[in-house]
């Protein structure tokens, strides 16, 4: 008793205290690990979806050129469509990889494969886009989505992993080769990269490997995973003022070859992107929106 006649704190009391403290952090730590419930979401109500590792957020319109413009890559837009076609009809379809130059249209060439898919079966299939900081609670995604009836393409866009990250590939290949956590049957990977084998050049897991030709295994293993692996390759002066003609036709603007091609000059590239920016600027020349 102190003086006034209160209890004095005894030291199994103030221990006691530390560690309450102590567990109600570490719960609170353990609660942000694991995605929160929030408000539910109508899987069949939307084209396409956003998820971000803890909530997923429904896209009403899914915004996608017309296939038609994707000019320069008629071989890539056959086989990317095809499998978006089989996997919104229910029939057997593949993971894909899209890699290779930037600025050739493999984003855009997935929006507009599972548009085109939609409107040839409505409703029956679903574009899920997943940043890359968010991979690590995927499992939790496929678990829901393996209980809608309906197909899901899970895209990753501008995947790369950094040199000496094993964690992200090993997980990459678990769910594309039956691992605990694979993607159910209703859903599909879909992931575009600058580089066919997704990690570093100069990755691999073997520390020191006894053939050169490991690593080079090792780092296309990842890829080889993919049932379809669709390269994108630099864009030809041809291929480059063939997608702006293309594209100045669609929206009725007048254009100078020797304009573009200065366009590309000074970007120091030519490819579906660049050829889309100086479109942009036609556009905005003539006052008009795109």
């Amino acid at each position: 008793m102190d003086c006034q006649g209160k209890e004095a704190p005894t030291l199994s009391n103030a221990i006691g205290e530390d560690v309450s403290s102590q567990l109600a952090r570490i719960a609170d730590v353990l609660q942000q690990l694991v995605p929160q419930a929030g408000q539910a979401v109508d899987w069949l109500s939307c084209p396409a979806y956003v998820w971000s590792g803890a909530a997923a957020r429904g896209i009403q319109r899914l915004e996608a050129p017309d296939l038609d413009l994707l000019r320069g890559i008629d071989s890539q837009k056959e086989r990317v469509l095809t499998n978006a076609v089989r996997l919104a009809a229910g029939y057997a379809a593949h993971d894909m990889l899209l890699w290779g130059s930037r600025g050739m249209g493999k984003s855009a060439l997935l929006r507009a494969a599972v548009r085109q898919a939609q409107a040839t079966y409505p409703d029956r299939i679903a574009l899920v886009q997943v940043s890359q900081d968010a991979l690590s609670k995927v499992g939790w995604l496929f678990a829901e989505l393996g209980r809608v009836d309906r197909r899901f393409l899970v895209f990753v866009d501008d995947l790369g992993f950094e040199e000496g990250d094993s964690s992200g590939p090993r997980l990459l290949r678990s769910w594309l080769e039956g691992g605990v956590e694979a993607r159910p049957s209703n859903v599909r990977l879909a992931v575009t990269s600058n580089r066919r084998a997704i990690v570093g050049r100069t990755m691999s897991e073997q520390n020191d490997p006894i053939n050169p030709r490991d690593a080079v295994d090792d780092q296309l293993a990842l890829a080889d995973r993919f049932g379809l692996s669709v390269g994108f390759h630099n864009c030809s002066q041809d291929d480059y003022l063939a997608i702006i003609a293309g594209y100045a036709e669609a929206l009725g603007l007048v254009w100078q070859h020797s304009d573009a091609l200065e366009w590309a000059q000074r970007r120091g590239a030519r490819s579906g992107r660049v050829a889309w920016q100086f479109i942009t600027e036609l556009a905005g020349r003539a006052g008009i929106s795109v």
